[in-house]
């Protein structure tokens, strides 16, 4: 049985590796129908403005709306910003499709929990063969026999917007959808709704299925069930997102690509708000307490080895390398 409690995650006995995998009709179902539309539809209805219009919906939504409203806002917390901002940045990862703010949450955090046990499910860990962690990931959800209790903070239980948001995350396309109709009809309503959700999804899977088996590791944390990896070539379609390795290591980290040469636009943008007097508390890697069990690894044993090290750098050489990062 497990011992750590983590966040809103709050153990009870909890078990993270018993448990079994069920298919979710509502969540299989959306995602089926988003990718059938995107490989009929998108062919047939194809045009450089409705590919413009893809592009540009889903470089929005992901960066803004998943990575920095989602990801580092809402769950991490990593900074602060005036609510209407925060609600519209969450608004924005509501549109990608994946669910709505609660389901984000716990979504990520009862896989941040799992993953931080000496061993967790294979589902959390993506360790079963391509095809059925894709199925798993995007059709199924483990049901725990002892799972962890999970209890958002109060200020998010308390916010009606994000309620509304819930209750109502896939019907969020449609005002979407109408817009996109009147400005260019049916090719961008196929290309800025369909093919945009089932691109997004699927390229969340990708890259959680690689960024958890193999790659450039920076840093590894010892104790736990799944490292993170870093995948440097994706660093800019996924806008910091694929730099895992970095954020295994410093969760609460608002800048994902830490190492030098890591290009994350997410956290430009938070540089931005924070220019114009719109973030405030921003947390980086030397000012939040390191993780029990992180150890530096030498950059040049793991370029080619996916597995870390037995010898590395203490936690006073990761703050002062993190302290030196710009």
């Amino acid at each position: 049985m497990s011992s750590i409690s983590t966040g809103r995650m709050i153990d009870n006995g909890s078990d993270p590796v018993k448990g079994r995998v069920v298919w979710m009709p509502a969540k299989s179902i959306w995602i089926t129908a988003m990718t059938l539309i995107a490989i009929v539809g998108g062919p047939l209805t194809f045009s450089w403005s409705a590919f413009a219009v893809f592009i540009v919906l889903t470089a929005i939504t992901i960066c803004l709306g998943h990575s920095v409203g989602m990801h580092r806002l809402l769950i991490h917390r990593s900074f602060s910003t005036h609510i209407w901002i925060e609600h519209f940045l969450v608004y924005l990862g509501t549109l990608v499709g994946m669910a709505g703010p609660f389901g984000m949450i716990y979504a990520h955090d009862i896989r941040d929990w799992a993953q931080r046990q000496p061993n967790c499910h294979d589902l959390y860990a993506h360790r079963r063969s391509f095809f059925i962690d894709a199925f798993w990931q995007m059709h199924c959800i483990v049901a725990l026999d002892h799972p962890p209790r999970f209890v958002p903070e109060e200020r998010e239980r308390r916010d009606r917007f994000y309620r509304f948001l819930e209750a109502t995350w896939m019907a969020q396309q449609i005002p979407l959808g109408l817009a996109l109709f009147a400005l260019g009809g049916l090719p961008f309503v196929v290309w800025g709704i369909a093919v945009r959700i089932s691109v997004s999804l699927t390229g969340h899977w990708l890259v959680g299925h690689f960024a958890h088996r193999a790659g450039h590791q920076g840093w590894c944390v010892d104790g736990v069930a799944v490292q993170g990896y870093n995948l440097p070539r994706f660093g800019l379609v996924t806008f910091g997102e694929s730099f895992h390795g970095n954020h295994h290591a410093f969760p609460e980290s608002a800048r994902l690509g830490i190492e030098p040469g890591q290009l994350d636009l997410g956290w430009y943008f938070i540089r931005l708000l924070a220019r114009l007097g719109l973030a405030s508390a921003i947390k980086l890697p030397h000012t939040i307490v390191p993780r029990r069990g992180l150890r530096r690894i030498d950059a040049i044993e793991t370029a080619g080895d996916s597995h870390p090290p037995h010898h590395a750098a203490g936690h006073a050489g990761s703050r002062a390398w993190a302290r030196d990062q710009p």
